[in-house]
């Protein structure tokens, strides 16, 4: 029993692995907080107190009804939440899971202003804490379930990225061997994957007033662009098969050496001259 409790407390001692959130610092472009993120696994300094940080404590407080939104939207269920996973030879690499979505995709589930919002930003904050995780469990993909302030919801899909992930392997085990060895880190720098994602929203422009200015354009040209697609048309069907031109009211029509036939409006000067 005291040797259960034992690894349990080692389990929730982050000193001890590379989470996925610390995966984040690691590949990021913060050099201050990667200090401290080096600081704390040597126990030189306390962890950040994150209480008091109101937007992490939303995405906590938002967690539960971010799943079950998923779950509702989807149709998909939400197996393992909050399943702990070391990696099976990697000792100093471990994963908690927000969940797996049928016991298969990873899932993460993230509170984010509404201003701040994108999908792209979005699965790019997150990138490195995604393939951490899918790296752990031998995932292929990772499902990252948003909740903005503004009251969307949005899932973004991201695939496994051997070739990330081999850098990111690379960027946690230096960081670690100077946990170990008392050298102090140095940013990575490696960018992020471009993620390939989907659209799965539906954007409102009726706030735009060049949406609305393109859109009367739009509107009220379209039986003209109509009319004049059918005109020209007709006009190359008229000319002759055996004029290499044809002019005539203020229009041109021009076969080319291929046979191709193309019509245009004449010049003021050039109507001035066939007159």
């Amino acid at each position: 029993m005291v040797l259960v409790a034992s690894q349990q407390k080692r389990q929730a001692d982050r000193r001890y692995f590379i989470g996925g959130s610390d995966a984040r610092i690691i590949m990021g472009d913060d050099q201050a907080a990667l200090i401290r993120l080096w600081q704390e696994k040597r126990g030189e300094i306390e962890p950040e107190e994150l209480s008091g940080n109101l937007i992490v404590q939303l995405g906590r407080a938002t967690e539960k009804l971010n799943r079950h939104w998923y779950q509702a939207r989807t149709g998909r269920v939400v197996t393992d939440v909050q399943m702990w996973r070391r990696h099976p030879t990697l000792k100093w690499m471990a994963a908690t899971l927000d969940g797996r979505v049928e016991g298969d995709d990873v899932f993460e589930s993230k509170f984010m202003l509404p201003w701040q919002f994108t999908e792209e930003a979005a699965a790019e904050k997150y990138m490195p804490q995604l393939q951490h995780n899918m790296w752990i469990v031998a995932a292929r993909n990772a499902v990252l379930s948003v909740i903005t302030g503004g009251g969307k919801w949005v899932e973004i899909k991201v695939h496994a990225d051997p070739l990330y992930q081999h850098l990111l392997l690379t960027a946690e085990r230096k960081f670690w061997r100077g946990v170990e060895s008392g050298e102090p880190p140095a940013l990575f720098g490696i960018e992020p994957p471009k993620p390939r994602v989907e659209a799965v929203r539906i954007a409102d422009m009726s706030s735009s007033n060049a949406w609305a200015e393109f859109a009367a354009i739009f509107s009220r040209t379209q039986t003209a662009h109509l009319d004049h697609e059918e005109a020209k048309a007709e006009l190359k069907r008229l000319m002759p098969e055996d004029a290499q031109q044809a002019i005539g009211h203020g229009v041109r029509g021009r076969r080319s050496k291929s046979g191709a036939i193309s019509v245009d409006l004449l010049e003021v000067e050039d109507s001035h001259a066939a007159v």
